[in-house]
């Protein structure tokens, strides 16, 4: 019996040895290796923007709607359309204030496990950045790097901002943070389902996983385009404290 008793003990001590060190793994290792591997993304992108060989999009007026809820968020002032964006690679940096002024990531293009460990992820087929129709991102809530730990915190009024390198990019959340299952692809639609919205428009997206360690959901929050205007200008209103 004392023999049984203490292989049981012995086991239950490695397990909860793995157990350890695999929460360890989950919550500070991925961190670790997601923060290097994204201050590498915005790396490269400043590299990109400093030598001009990122295709640059005509300067942009800082004239923009600022219609919200149901309709608008169109920018005439908005760029020409990008060039295609390269698979699995970097062309924009996001701010959102709301998660602290020290907060940046990159955004890639795709939404694939690979690309997210790297970033925010740009839904392929959705509108590029500052265009008419639906910009729409994807990150994850916890692991990697933690990106959208605080995505219930945003709030109707808050600003999202982006840079391609030529151009600022300021979008004002109108909805959200909206609770749906994974099914529901109608939220990235170019007019996005249950959005508010009733007719095209410059708007964003942004997905993540809920509960906070689970992806049974998705936490929704669209936006709309407020105002762009050229990086020579400096930053926007929005990231000045």
């Amino acid at each position: 019996m004392r023999v049984v008793v203490r292989a049981i003990s012995e086991l239950c001590l490695t397990v909860g040895t793995l157990i350890v060190l695999f929460v360890v793994y989950v919550l500070f290792w991925t961190g670790i290796k997601a923060d290097s591997a994204m201050d590498h993304q915005i790396d490269v992108l400043q590299e990109q923007w400093s030598k001009g060989t990122v295709p640059r999009s005509p300067e942009a007026r800082t004239d923009a709607s600022k219609g919200a809820g149901g309709g608008g968020g169109t920018a005439p002032g908005s760029p020409k359309a990008p060039g295609p964006y390269e698979y699995g690679a970097p062309f924009a940096v996001m701010y959102i204030p709301r998660f602290g002024f020290t907060w940046n990531k990159p955004v890639l293009e795709g939404t694939a496990t690979q690309v997210l460990k790297k970033g925010l992820g740009h839904y392929r087929g959705t509108a590029r950045l500052g265009q008419e129709g639906n910009f729409s991102v994807a990150g994850h809530r916890r692991t990697y790097g933690d990106p959208f730990k605080d995505f219930p915190q945003l709030r109707r009024g808050d600003a999202v901002v982006l840079t391609d390198g030529t151009t600022w990019f300021t979008y004002r959340v109108d909805k959200g943070p909206y609770k749906t299952v994974p099914s529901d692809v109608e939220v990235i639609d170019p007019v996005p389902r249950k959005s508010g919205y009733t007719r095209p428009g410059r708007y964003l997206t942004l997905t993540t996983c809920d509960p906070e360690w689970g992806h049974s959901h998705r936490l929704i929050v669209w936006a709309h385009l407020d105002s762009t205007q050229p990086v020579e200008a400096g930053k926007p209103g929005a990231l000045r404290r």
